[in-house]
């Protein structure tokens, strides 16, 4: 999967129509795996699915040679679940908190997705982060494919969704307080989000080789747009603690996330970033990683 000569359509729309069959594939064989499953075993439910959908799209990337039809699944396939959920929950769930939920992953998922549309060149590319997976292990880059880039981020989605699904199919406490936290933290994920991706959007339009980006919020984290990606997943444990405290394990979810990130992504572009830009050093020496911080000096 590292020949570029031998990956599918390079035209953007061409690739655009291939990745959109294949998603609509795999959000059908998601819609039939937890329907196949139920909403009496919810959680297990929606890890079916979320298999369901992997398998398609890791199908249509050996198809077409390019791990990167897995790019769009983050934002694409936690939103169909969370409806699947909604429309089948049972009686006595809150239909106000139910709203909220959606809300928020329908505002993250359609922004995380127009911004990957936006930045997506077509199936001529594939992500440079699996290309170096491929290259540093002695696996077949299919094996690696396989476990790395497909089944191992939809563990992580999964977990990370077990507070939605407490949340829309689970009864408990009335509209509160908590509900309201939860959504003004996932709207504000989104915000920020978007923010940061359009600031350096903005700052790769103009920049000078060997450049690094230091203004706005990437001031004062690295990755800005990690830490709005977080909050994301932590307003999904806040709604879910707001049915009742006894969902407090859903906490997986973010602390998984947190790991995730903290353990690989960061630590991945960090290094790839001081090997082509000098001055990266010292602005990761004085910047945080995560969370917005004032810089030291």
């Amino acid at each position: 999967m590292t020949d570029r000569k031998t990956r599918g359509p390079e035209g953007r729309a061409a690739s655009l129509l291939v990745v959109l069959v294949a998603y609509l594939v795999a959000g059908a064989a998601a819609w039939w795996a937890t329907g196949a499953v139920g909403i009496e075993n919810p959680y297990w439910a929606l890890g079916a699915g979320y298999l369901a959908a992997t398998a398609v799209i890791y199908a249509s990337a050996c198809i077409t040679n390019n791990g990167s039809m897995f790019d769009a699944y983050w934002s694409v396939i936690p939103p169909l679940g969370a409806v699947w959920m909604a429309m089948n929950a049972p009686d006595g769930i809150d239909r106000t908190r139910t709203i909220l939920v959606l809300v928020v992953l329908m505002v993250w998922g359609l922004r995380l997705t127009l911004n990957w549309v936006r930045g997506w060149s077509g199936l001529g590319h594939e992500d440079w982060r699996y290309l170096d997976m491929y290259a540093k292990s002695s696996s077949p880059p299919w094996l690696i494919s396989l476990f790395g880039v497909h089944l191992f981020p939809t563990l992580m989605l999964w977990l990370g969704s077990l507070a939605f699904v407490a949340a829309l199919t689970r009864s408990g406490n009335a509209l509160g307080a908590l509900d309201y936290l939860a959504a003004v933290v996932g709207i504000s994920a989104a915000v920020i989000e978007l923010i940061a991706d359009e600031q350096m959007r903005s700052f790769g339009r103009n920049k000078t080789p060997g450049a690094i980006m230091e203004s706005g919020l990437w001031r004062f984290s690295r990755h800005p747009n990690y830490f709005g990606e977080i909050l994301l997943w932590l307003s999904l444990f806040i709604f879910a603690i707001a049915v009742g405290i006894g969902f407090w394990w859903t906490c997986i979810g973010v602390l998984a996330m947190i790991a995730m990130f903290l353990g690989a992504s960061i630590p991945m572009l960090d290094g790839r970033s001081e090997e082509r830009r000098p001055a990266f050093a010292d602005y990761r020496r004085r910047t945080s990683a995560l969370i917005p911080l004032p810089p030291k000096k």
